[in-house]
C-alpha cells in the first residue's frame, strides 16, 4: 500500500486570502485599535495614538528578523530586560617595563624540542643572538 506523506508541514495554511490566521488576527487587532482610538479621541489625536499600534501590528504580521517572526524578537527583548544580569569585572594590574621584558624573553618558556641538552642550549643561544642583533639594528 502506498501512503501519501505530508509535505510543507512547517508552512502555515492561508485561511483569509493571502493571510494566515495569526497574520489576520494581528492585522484585525491593529485595525480595531485604530478605529476605537479615532472614535474616542477624534481624528487627529486618534491617528496619533493609532499610528504606533498599526505599525506594531503590521510588524507582527509581516516582518521577519533572521527568518523568524517579529514576536520572537519582542519576546527575547522582554526577557532580556526583565531578567537579572550578572556583570563580572576583573581589575587588570599594571605592569612595570622590567616585568614586561622578563615576560617577553623567559628561558623557561623555550620548548623542549629534543632530549639532548646540548641542542637545547644551542637553540637558546641562537635565539638570544638573533634578539641581540635585532636590538642593535634599531
Amino acid at each position: 500500500m502506498r501512503f501519501q506523506i505530508p509535505q510543507f508541514i512547517d508552512v502555515e495554511d492561508k485561511i483569509f486570502g493571502p493571510l494566515t490566521l495569526k497574520q489576520f488576527i494581528y492585522v484585525a487587532g491593529g485595525a480595531a485599535a485604530a478605529v476605537v482610538s479615532v472614535m474616542f479621541f477624534g481624528i487627529f489625536f486618534g491617528l496619533v495614538l493609532a499610528a504606533p499600534i498599526v505599525i506594531l501590528s503590521a510588524a507582527l504580521a509581516f516582518y521577519k528578523v533572521n527568518n523568524r517572526p517579529f514576536i520572537h524578537m519582542l519576546e527575547s527583548a522582554f526577557k532580556y530586560t526583565t531578567k537579572s544580569k550578572l556583570y563580572i569585572w576583573q581589575k587588570k594590574e599594571t605592569e612595570s617595563e622590567e616585568e614586561r621584558e622578563e615576560k617577553e624573553y623567559n628561558p623557561l618558556s623555550v620548548p623542549n624540542l629534543s632530549n639532548s641538552k646540548l641542542k637545547d642550549m644551542n637553540w637558546e643561544l641562537d635565539v638570544k643572538k638573533k634578539e641581540d642583533e635585532k636590538l642593535n639594528k634599531v
